[in-house]
């Protein structure tokens, strides 16, 4: 398995390469290649890089996962991942955004890094027509339904190695919604899940990937110290 870049490259000024996967990747698959490339920009031998993909069907648990939260634990594959957070899943119709970028240049503030994310997200995905929003008492990022009902379209969960990040973020295209009744999406029950499809959009991944590629340069290109 290897990522190919996206050709031509989005116009982000930043030195960051933007990879991408056609056919879903296998999770310990995907770690692996992020666990190289991070040691390779610490060592000065690759750029940064944004990534691009889906997985098979499956779930993850963060280092804050609870094993209650396992609904259905013979459901799907279950993987211990080192990022922050509970359990997750990842398949098909989603799109998973993994950054491999050097923190320093945003100013070694790994807080900052992460709003950084959810300011990317929500700017992404305003360009679809969505509004949503993160919660500054549960992660992710959250659509208003209507009727004090909330909804989690965006999920973000990162780790960081000697000041460069790996996983990302995920947002939901089209993906079979169902498939999350066997967790609790990062340990919270009282909140649902959408997803573009689910609110009535039909917008394709790669509309939402040039969605992505024209708002990066707006959030992070001003944090950037070059």
């Amino acid at each position: 398995m290897s990522p190919s870049p996206i050709s031509p490259q989005p116009a982000t000024g930043l030195p960051v390469t933007w990879l991408a996967s056609a056919a879903p990747v296998p999770y310990p698959e995907a770690v692996a290649f992020m666990e190289d490339r991070v040691a390779a920009i610490r060592a000065g031998a690759e750029t940064q890089a944004v990534w691009l993909l889906e997985h098979p069907p499956l779930y993850t648990a963060g280092t804050s996962a609870d094993p209650k939260d396992l609904l259905m634990p013979d459901r799907f594959p279950v993987y211990a991942s080192g990022r922050g957070g509970q359990y997750t899943y990842h398949g098909p119709g989603q799109r998973v955004i993994y950054v491999m970028l050097d923190i320093k240049r945003f100013g070694a503030d790994v807080r900052a890094f992460v709003h950084a994310l959810e300011t990317w997200g929500v700017a992404a995905l305003a360009r679809m027509g969505v509004a949503a929003e993160p919660r500054a008492d549960r992660v992710g990022l959250w659509v208003d339904r209507g009727g004090g009902r909330e909804d989690k379209i965006a999920a973000i969960g990162v780790r960081v190695r000697r000041w460069v990040s790996f996983h990302g973020m995920s947002v939901n295209v089209c993906p079979d919604l169902s498939h999350f009744s066997g967790i609790v999406p990062c340990g919270i029950a009282d909140h649902g899940v959408t997803s573009l499809a689910d609110l009535g959009m039909k917008a394709a991944m790669a509309d939402l990937d040039a969605a992505l590629a024209e708002t990066f340069a707006e959030v992070f290109g001003p944090l950037a110290k070059g």
